[in-house]
């Protein structure tokens, strides 16, 4: 049978293997803008909002505008707007697959030209939630404060053009504006980025823009403006052609970019939605007083675990986390720095069986059936999932032997090139800096310690130093392999 293009119209014609929505997508109306609509939010987010819809028709007022801002979203209009705003979700564990399609988008807002048309949508009061998966990158921030870079280039553009503003901050600050003008309620701001304190984190970002703008402005917006905090967990690798070619073969649907993620998802919210939100929690997502400790915890043993197995692996030249997992020495790591350097600092968590849940990370990372990449890992996540821990358990003594092999494994992997000569790819916004200190330094890592903006106050401290730079200088002298047998070793293989 030849394949079938995703749209509306093929909804009442698909294959027995994949699920329909249970609802009519035409019915569906915005109710949320998103910036940042890649793959996490339509395996997350997205996700959840369908599942509602499937059961509550109140739910269909809660329907999803994707917010297109940068120019790296072009190739996601150009795959959903012809598909109606379809897209197609494949669950993965070892040999189960569920594959559905979801419709909880209301559309998409192009402003990768200009952000007049999506100011205009989200200015309006129908829009009560404004959400982001922006990556850390995309609230121009101050990688060593997580404050506010001022002397961004994107920031310097939306002060010199605050009605058209390029950024996700300065869009959100414009659109307060409007709406405080207008005399309507703000929407609530929704980050469901992996940032420690992270609703807390868009706030001081969003008042320090509005207050370069206009003081009264960023005083409304303290008072007025409601900055939920989110933990969000579900492993989300990129799609790659051969997903896209598999999902015509096998089930008969041709999806320009569906989404592939495993079958673990979780997602803990702090309630405080002053103009209403979906009811999230029929269908799994957990609404708490305080998500800081669920937080703490994903950031600490599943953020840092996954940066740190990923420099490692793409140094011994794994492609796949889970090829990285069948290296017993590297899980043996994984293991020693939950265990022993990144679990002592979290708080106790009502409710919360740390030890099954590191064993279940450790299935998690090393599921087949997710090709999750070493490269989408490193891409992704910020060094401050490694530094926070750090800079704790020198606070307090502690030891960080794993923790400075992960961050030697960072600043080894920054150089662009493998111990075999073979490029690695770096897409950190200082690639070129990062390149240049670690061809100065070395097997020395002080040149690349003292990059303020990365690493602040904690680049002088000589502790940090001398243990991250003895294995800085095993990787260039004796080589990937034989520092993994010894980190292996030290982790009691």
């Amino acid at each position: 049978m030849k394949p079938i293009a995703l749209n509306r119209a093929a909804l009442t014609t698909l294959p027995p293997s994949v699920e329909a929505p249970r609802f009519d997508p035409a019915g569906v109306r915005a109710g949320i803008a998103h910036f940042g609509l890649g793959g996490f939010h339509r395996a997350h987010m997205a996700r959840y909002t369908h599942e509602l819809m499937e059961v509550d028709t109140h739910a269909l007022d809660w329907g999803i505008i994707g917010c297109l801002l940068t120019s790296a979203d072009r190739r996601m209009g150009d795959s959903l707007i012809p598909q109606d705003g379809l897209y197609t979700l494949v669950e993965r564990e070892g040999a189960l697959e569920r594959v559905r399609i979801v419709g909880a988008l209301a559309g998409l807002a192009d402003a990768t030209q200009t952000s007049a048309d999506l100011l205009n949508r989200i200015s309006d009061p129908a829009i009560r939630i404004v959400s982001l998966t922006v990556t850390e990158n995309g609230y121009c921030l101050n990688a060593a404060t997580k404050c506010l870079d001022p002397e961004h280039a994107l920031i310097r553009a939306d002060l010199e053009q605050p009605d058209a503003p390029r950024s996700a901050i300065g869009v959100i600050v414009e659109m307060l504006r409007r709406r405080r003008l207008a005399g309507t309620a703000s929407p609530t701001l929704l980050t469901c980025d992996n940032i420690q304190h992270n609703g807390e984190v868009l706030r001081r970002a969003v008042v320090a823009l509005a207050s370069l703008r206009d003081d009264a402005l960023a005083s409304w917006i303290e008072r007025e403006v409601a900055f939920p905090s989110t933990m969000v967990d579900r492993i989300t690798p990129v799609t790659s052609q051969t997903d896209i070619n598999d999902l015509a073969a096998r089930h008969g649907i041709v999806d320009r970019w569906p989404v592939i993620c495993e079958a673990f998802s979780q997602w803990v919210i702090e309630d405080c939605f002053p103009q209403g939100r979906p009811a999230w929690e029929t269908v799994g997502a957990q609404f708490v007083p305080d998500v800081a400790p669920y937080e703490f915890m994903k950031l600490r043993l599943l953020n840092a675990s996954h940066l740190a197995v990923s420099g490692l692996g793409q140094l011994a030249g794994y492609v796949t986390i889970d090829e990285v997992l069948a290296d017993n020495r590297i899980r043996a790591v994984m293991s020693a720095l939950m265990d022993r350097e990144t679990g002592p600092t979290l708080p106790v968590i009502s409710g919360i069986n740390l030890a099954a849940y590191k064993a279940r990370l450790i299935e998690r990372f090393a599921n087949p059936a997710i090709r999750d990449t070493v490269q989408r890992v490193n891409t992704d996540a910020p060094l401050n999932i490694l530094l926070d821990p750090i800079r704790d358990r020198l606070r307090t003594g502690g030891d960080i032997t794993f923790l400075s092999l992960a961050l030697a494994a960072w600043l080894r992997r920054v150089r662009g090139s493998d111990e075999r000569g073979r490029p690695l790819v770096v897409t950190h916004p200082l690639a070129r800096t990062l390149r240049e200190k670690a061809i100065e330094g070395g097997a020395d890592p002080r040149p690349l310690l003292s990059i303020s903006a990365l690493f602040g106050d904690l680049g002088e401290n000589p502790a940090l130093a001398s243990v991250t730079g003895r294995w800085l200088g095993s990787l260039y002298q004796r080589g990937i392999e034989q520092t993994l047998d010894e980190a292996g070793r030290l982790a009691g293989l």
